[in-house]
């Protein structure tokens, strides 16, 4: 799973990403708040580590700024130096979903993360690991998708789509409830950037009868993605 730290400090956020990685995890670290907004825009995280002292905007921001444009995914973590009280309840109540202090105690911080992705995920980080349809595996731990036994090169926002797709074959999906799945948020009526990426990701992975699935459009709905034949 994917997990974005912000932590300015280079020492520190050494050491969160070195943990995060030794713990399975794929880590990517941020020194600024602008940064980590900036990756926002065509990447997804599973978690966020969030300190609260940042040099361009505080961690409280960050955190209400991805709550309103995100919703209740992802899981934030707040690991800062800021351990008064109010500094806590300031924390948990502008949409952090839990709060520690430095310094970081190894074995607690990790922890904290596996049990906010078993919260927040119930199924990822179980039966939902391998998916198996037609010519292709889903693995959601490595986030890659083989066709034939091919990797497929697809960007994090493509496989995030690819990935709720798997793992609702054969319902019916309205737009709103695809857009809130990966992007965070419903879109505006007029956008296309779910009917892009539906196009983009028909093309890449070959979602063909043949291959085993089908992805159909529904007017004024959304899609069905749905098994056909097994794959020979």
């Amino acid at each position: 799973m994917r997990i974005a730290s912000v932590e300015d400090d280079t020492s520190q956020a050494e050491q969160i990403c070195q943990l995060l990685d030794e713990a399975g995890f794929e880590c990517s670290s941020f020194a600024t708040g602008s940064a980590f907004l900036r990756a926002l825009r065509d990447q997804a995280f599973d978690l966020v580590v969030m300190d609260w002292q940042l040099p361009d905007v505080s961690g409280y921001e960050l955190v209400s700024w991805v709550r309103q444009h995100s919703g209740r995914l992802p899981p934030i973590l707040f690991l800062t130096s800021r351990i008064e009280e109010s500094d806590i309840v300031a924390g948990l109540s502008v949409g952090a979903d839990d709060y520690l202090a430095k310094p970081i105690r190894p074995g607690e911080f990790v922890a904290r993360v596996r049990a906010l992705l078993r919260r927040a995920y119930p199924k990822t980080l179980h039966e939902d690991d391998l998916i198996r349809q037609g010519a292709y595996i889903v693995d959601a731990r490595r986030r890659v998708i083989a066709l034939d036994g091919q990797n497929v090169d697809l960007s994090p926002r493509e496989f995030d789509l690819a990935l709720f797709l798997f793992r609702n074959i054969g319902r019916l999906l309205a737009r709103d409830v695809i857009e809130q799945a990966v992007w965070g948020r419903a879109m505006d009526a007029a956008s296309r950037t779910l009917d892009t990426h539906m196009s983009r990701l028909r093309i890449k992975l070959a979602l063909r009868p043949e291959n085993g699935v089908r992805l159909a459009s529904v007017y004024s709905h959304g899609y069905r993605f749905e098994a056909t034949a097994a794959h020979e």
